[in-house]
């Protein structure tokens, strides 16, 4: 699927405010949202529950808004969200919990999230390895699971020709082109890093020649202190222009119709997540 250039600039600009705000390294989830989804915020796994620019299945993304919504405008889908005893989460009403599972196609709401995820991964992995964590760890952590990256990780420390397939192989037998090479010959570990390595290179380089945190952070634009995102061709003067006419349907509102423009529809989701809370706070 083609996504079109102004989507595509709005895609990136949410990744530049999602870097801002959490400090994770802008190339990095430039390249991961292009290898997970080729930059369609719509994208859905046909084999698993995965959906969205980041590919979120869905009790990760439950994990991820749960820890973190509140702290980025979705408190009430935070706050809507439980867990039993033994680990699982839920929603207890099936509409609260479709709205907060389309969060996930919302590019700002996935970057955000896709964002923390990876920093909560980097202070882990760093943690435990004791060396600062590269794109290529965390990518490989969004891919196996933290437990997975930090076992792959630290044996590759150890023995990097290790066979990839011998250490995981229920991982290999169902991604068998990651562990296997053209011959059916298994690789190292050393080797599956260095691929995982070389396609997140090519995609973030891919994405875009000239996306850089600074080229998308200039099309923010100040509202009464909150940041609106203005799309790849789209002016400051247009998006300021639709914001407030957005914004100015909910005056005089009822507090409940006023605070539906935090609810993921599709009159209102550009609106919540493309007016997001104050860049530094």
């Amino acid at each position: 699927m083609t996504v079109n250039p102004i989507t595509t600039g709005r895609i990136q600009s949410a990744i530049a405010l999602a870097s801002s705000k959490t400090g994770v390294d802008f190339d990095y989830l430039l390249g991961q949202a292009k290898l997970e989804s080729g930059l369609n915020a719509n994208a859905k796994a046909g084999t698993s529950s995965a959906s969205g620019l980041y590919q979120f299945i869905e009790q990760s993304w439950l994990s991820v808004v749960k820890k973190h919504g509140a702290e980025h405008g979705m408190a009430w889908a935070a706050n809507s969200i439980g867990q039993s005893s033994s680990g699982r989460l839920s929603v207890g009403d099936a509409g609260t919990k479709a709205a907060i599972l389309a969060l996930r196609n919302d590019p700002n709401a996935a970057s955000l999230m896709a964002a923390e995820y990876a920093s909560d991964n980097k202070a882990s992995l760093e943690g435990t390895l004791n060396r600062p964590a590269s794109g290529t760890d965390l990518y490989m952590a969004h891919f196996m699971g933290l437990g997975g990256a930090t076992k792959f990780l630290k044996t590759m420390q150890s023995n990097p020709q290790a066979s990839g397939a011998a250490l995981f192989p229920a991982a290999a037998r169902a991604n068998h082109n990651v562990f296997y090479d053209s011959n059916n010959q298994p690789r190292t570990l050393s080797a599956i890093y260095d691929r995982f390595a070389d396609k997140l290179g090519s995609a973030a380089a891919g994405a875009s020649a000239t996306a850089t945190p600074a080229n998308y952070a200039a099309q923010a634009l100040d509202m009464n202190g909150s940041t609106v995102i203005t799309g790849n061709n789209e002016s400051a003067d247009d998006a300021l222009a639709w914001a407030t006419t957005a914004m100015g349907r909910f005056t005089g509102k009822t507090t409940q119709a006023a605070a539906s423009i935090l609810r993921p529809t599709p009159d209102t989701a550009r609106l919540a997540y493309m007016m997001l809370a104050r860049l530094g706070g």
